[in-house]
């Protein structure tokens, strides 16, 4: 085959799919989980990789929702549990409880933390004029880890701060 009938395989500008791959053509991408009932999400490309669950490496004297590190291809990543973190619910370990491992560059450094969330659910797309400013009601969730509510049929998914996500408060001994 020559070039120019490769050439002619490339989608338009405007094309939605080739052979059954969608393209994304604007907005942004949201990972959504789970934490008890409720639905999660946070920029995908902030997503290093989704583990399955396993007991990290203990620290000693570490706040009870950081739950160790573990070694990943030479990185150690710190373990947070989000359900123990924002106190919400049991915490029950199951064949579906993950952990997403996320990665945040900023002034020039580099930083990956893994959180436990009891599954993975779905990615969602969505432009930035649907995320919500969210209510500063008092949940369970303080509200510098909201960046915004998202409406996905009739339910509300709220999209996390992934930089505030990136902060171990190391002086608190819950």
């Amino acid at each position: 085959m020559d070039i120019q009938a490769l050439a002619s395989q490339i989608p338009e500008q405007g094309e939605q799919s080739l052979e059954g791959i969608d393209f994304i053509t604007s907005g942004d991408q949201y990972l959504t989980f789970i934490l008890g009932q409720e639905q999660y999400c946070v920029d995908i490309l902030c997503v290093e990789e989704i583990r399955s669950w396993e007991n990290p490496t203990k620290i000693p004297n570490a706040p009870l929702h950081v739950k160790g590190v573990i070694n990943m291809r030479g990185i150690i990543v710190p373990i947070i549990d989000l359900r123990q973190k924002f106190k919400i619910g049991e915490l029950i370990y199951c064949d579906t409880t993950v952990v997403i491992v996320l990665t945040v560059e900023t002034d020039a450094k580099k930083r990956t933390i893994g959180f436990v969330v009891d599954a993975v659910s779905d990615v969602l797309n969505a432009e930035q004029n649907e995320v919500k400013s969210a209510p500063a009601f008092g949940g369970c969730i303080p509200q510098n880890y909201i960046d915004g509510l998202l409406n996905v049929g009739d339910k509300v998914v709220t999209l996390l701060n992934v930089n505030a996500l990136q902060v171990i408060e190391l002086h608190k001994l819950s």
